[in-house]
């Protein structure tokens, strides 16, 4: 090998081992799902959107979280958004940080495990005295077949699918 294939070969190998492998062009669905995560942590609330028959609705959210490769939010499964989201999965939420605002799509999926649970309550542990880990109303889901659109004024917007 010469000294110029050297330093890529490196690089690429570094990457491969810490799990970091990404190209100028894509970034890896881990980096996209942080950058959707602390988008929402800084905004705090989000609004999450749902379908109830032909009528829309909102509802203001707080929880977010990364789990197994996943971003999950919260909710119970004896309130009205549980039921529309599991007659209708396809979703959208809303945040603004008062300069940029961010549109995230997808489906959630219903993930009844014990551990998503948990982890939710400890990233949340004022949640605990309300919910849960083994109670039948804790409920967390995960967006599958995201995509997230940060718009700002002025700029492209940048899209993440995920």
């Amino acid at each position: 090998m010469t000294g110029k294939l050297l330093i890529p070969m490196a690089v690429l190998l570094l990457g491969t081992i810490c799990g970091c492998a990404t190209t100028s062009t894509e970034e890896s669905r881990e980096s996209k799902l942080v950058k959707v995560h602390n988008f929402l942590k800084h905004a705090q609330v989000y609004y999450l959107a749902t379908v109830d028959g032909d009528q829309p609705r909102v509802r203001p959210f707080g929880t977010i979280l990364i789990f197994e490769g996943k971003l999950y939010i919260q909710t119970g499964r004896k309130k009205n958004v549980s039921k529309q989201i599991k007659k209708n999965p396809k979703v959208e939420l809303c945040a603004f940080d008062g300069k940029t605002w961010l549109r995230l799509t997808g489906k959630l999926v219903d993930d009844n495990r014990m551990a998503p649970k948990a982890a939710m309550l400890d990233a949340y542990p004022g949640l605990k005295k309300m919910y849960k880990v083994e109670d039948d109303n804790t409920q967390v889901l995960y967006f599958k077949d995201a995509e997230a659109v940060f718009n700002t004024f002025g700029q492209k917007p940048v899209v993440l699918k995920f």
